[in-house]
């Protein structure tokens, strides 16, 4: 993907928090980086600040901690959604948890100097206060209802709901991963997924 289709990608996205008129647009350009990450390689990782609020534009990142030697997933960010270790982004703390690259993945992303930059711009700094709220919110309603997932929702629940944020992108990461976020074994995964496409065959 060349630069110019992600930056337009990320202005489209952004179009969805706040309208930008064409000189605001170019106030902000200035600022994003168009970036790639190789499959497996880490976006943030614990122990590190996590320098970047980025969104995917192509490709898909996971979120997960390590307990015990042992991988616990409890997160993705597919095409056309933001990633970020957003706490750690925020308040300048060590990220607690990995955000790796689940496949050869693109961003656009600001940096946090970037951001501080853009709310302080005469031309785009009441746009961009307005914008870093609504993300904020936007990751507060995500988590909510990820915890209220878990309470309330069967894993085939769950998995439908995956499937309507991931798309085919669910369709091309090692399904264990999947299996894990849900909190259920592959075996139960796959007998899922076969329910699920018995049903809608």
């Amino acid at each position: 993907m060349d630069s110019l289709s992600a930056l337009q990608k990320f202005r489209e996205k952004v179009q969805e928090f706040v309208p930008l008129r064409e000189t605001e647009w170019q106030a902000l350009m200035p600022l994003l980086e168009v970036s790639s990450l190789k499959k497996k390689k880490n976006f943030a990782e614990p122990g590190k600040v996590c320098n970047h609020i980025a969104l995917v534009v192509k490709g898909s990142v996971r979120y997960f901690h390590v307990k015990d030697g042992e991988e616990i997933t409890g997160y993705f960010s597919f095409e056309n959604e933001f990633a970020s270790s957003y706490k750690s982004f925020l308040i300048r703390e060590p990220a607690i948890h990995y955000i790796q690259a689940l496949e050869d993945t693109v961003f656009v992303s600001l940096t946090y100097a970037s951001m501080q930059q853009a709310y302080a711009n005469n031309i785009i700094g009441h746009k961009m206060e307005r914008f870093g709220r609504l993300v904020a919110e936007h990751y507060l309603i995500c988590y909510e209802d990820r915890v209220t997932s878990f309470i309330t929702q069967t894993p085939e629940e769950r998995y439908n709901k995956l499937l309507e944020t991931g798309g085919e992108v669910l369709q091309r990461i090692p399904q264990h991963y999947v299996a894990n976020f849900l909190g259920i074994t592959p075996v139960s995964l796959s007998r899922i997924r076969r329910r699920i496409m018995k049903i809608s065959a």
